[in-house]
């Protein structure tokens, strides 16, 4: 993500910079600047920076949910896919955490007021964060295959340890990949105005940084995904893989377009506008109002659009597998039983409580009391702080 607006200064007043400004930062020139007109956004500085907020708000929430869901199961062994969903919606999470501060500086016309240290800390993690849910898509799309081919191909098979193991691998290779944005991330003032960017030594530098985004963060990773995902929609038809379940090959198949379809959507346009950057630095295409205009107006909202990918991935990865919906649905009617039935079940007596929650199945919704009271008679013992129900009797 990069920081920084050109659209807020008056370009005549740009003093001549060098390598190491805002024109950097958004591959201009100092004569370039010069014929720019001042535009002051402010109706859609609001609107990306109430975005960011929503989607902060959506993805923490989310994440939260999937983390929670994943760590609570108690029924069935961990899968290697398990790790790589638990290990996205982290990376989500952590991405999330850092929207509130892109939101405010929006709001603020650009301007960073959270000082260096802050500057370069969320800009990596949010560099990081996008690298390694990048990396975590690819490899969830190659275990996917993987996992269905196993039922022919044993060997295929992909342990739990192991995907431990690749897991931290990526979050490495993810951290080798942000080291840049670590190092040039900085605060610098630009005609009084504090701005939290990249600041490369050249413009060939930042050029070719926005070379390894697009290609490493997202055409290698497109490419992966799309042969997975149709290597695996092939071996389904070849072996006849649920050939007796057409709902189940239909449900995999859509699942498996919408994640090509969702990451395709989210995040092209937005590398289309910093390819187009990357061509500007290097001298290949002229920097003219056109690209002025996609860079003040277009890139912001294709940004907004690459961020909601971390609101989409806990639908996509987690809820729409039965089991996790099955989970989700089991914690919120033991969290709205605790609500109907908490103060009674820690009474004196528990016999009061079960006479009080039977009431109730015969007046209202007491489908969900009951449920309550039937694992409360199979454990005989005081509830705990989370309610009737301990985690291992609701997963």
């Amino acid at each position: 993500m990069q920081a920084g607006g050109i659209g807020r200064l008056n370009s005549s007043s740009w003093p001549d910079f060098g390598n190491k400004s805002l024109l950097d930062a958004k591959g201009l020139s100092g004569d370039d600047a010069a014929s720019v007109p001042v535009d002051r956004i402010f109706g859609l500085r609001i609107l990306i920076s109430s975005i960011y907020l929503v989607v902060c708000a959506v993805g923490l929430l989310g994440n939260s949910i999937v983390l929670y869901l994943v760590r609570a199961q108690k029924g069935r062994p961990a899968s290697a896919i398990d790790v790589f969903v638990f290990g996205l919606a982290l990376a989500d999470f952590h991405f999330a955490l850092t929207l509130p501060f892109w939101a405010v500086e929006t709001a603020l016309d650009f301007t960073w007021p959270f000082g260096n240290a802050m500057c370069k800390l969320v800009l990596t993690l949010t560099v990081l964060s996008v690298y390694a849910n990048v990396f975590l898509l690819t490899t969830m799309s190659v275990t996917r295959y993987c996992s269905v081919a196993s039922a022919v191909r044993p060997g295929l098979k992909l342990t739990t340890n192991l995907a431990k193991w690749i897991t931290v691998a990526l979050w490495a290779v993810a951290l080798g990949a942000t080291i840049p944005t670590a190092i040039f991330a900085t605060v610098t003032d630009v005609v009084g105005v504090e701005l939290c960017l990249l600041k490369f030594p050249t413009n060939r530098w930042l050029g070719v940084y926005h070379l390894q985004k697009v290609l490493v963060a997202f055409v290698v990773p497109l490419v992966i995904i799309l042969a997975s995902y149709l290597l695996l929609l092939s071996f389904l038809q070849q072996h006849r893989v649920n050939a007796n379940n057409p709902r189940r090959q239909s449900q995999i198949a859509t699942s498996v377009w919408l994640v090509v379809t969702s990451f395709f959507v989210c995040w092209f346009p937005n590398h289309v506008v910093t390819f187009w950057g990357a061509l500007v630095k290097f001298g290949a295409v002229p920097w003219d109002k056109t690209f002025y205009f996609l860079h003040t107006y277009i890139f912001p909202l294709t940004t907004c659009l690459a961020h909601s990918n971390s609101c989409l991935n806990p639908v996509i990865y987690c809820l729409m597998r039965r089991e996790f919906r099955r989970a989700l649905k089991d914690a919120f009617l033991s969290l709205l039983a605790q609500g109907l039935c908490g103060s009674y079940f820690h009474s004196a007596r528990m016999v009061s409580a079960l006479e009080f929650c039977g009431s109730l199945l015969y007046v209202s919704i007491g489908f969900i009391c009951h449920r309550q009271l039937l694992i409360g008679q199979t454990s005989q013992e005081t509830p705990s702080r989370h309610g009737l129900a301990t985690e291992d009797s609701r997963f």
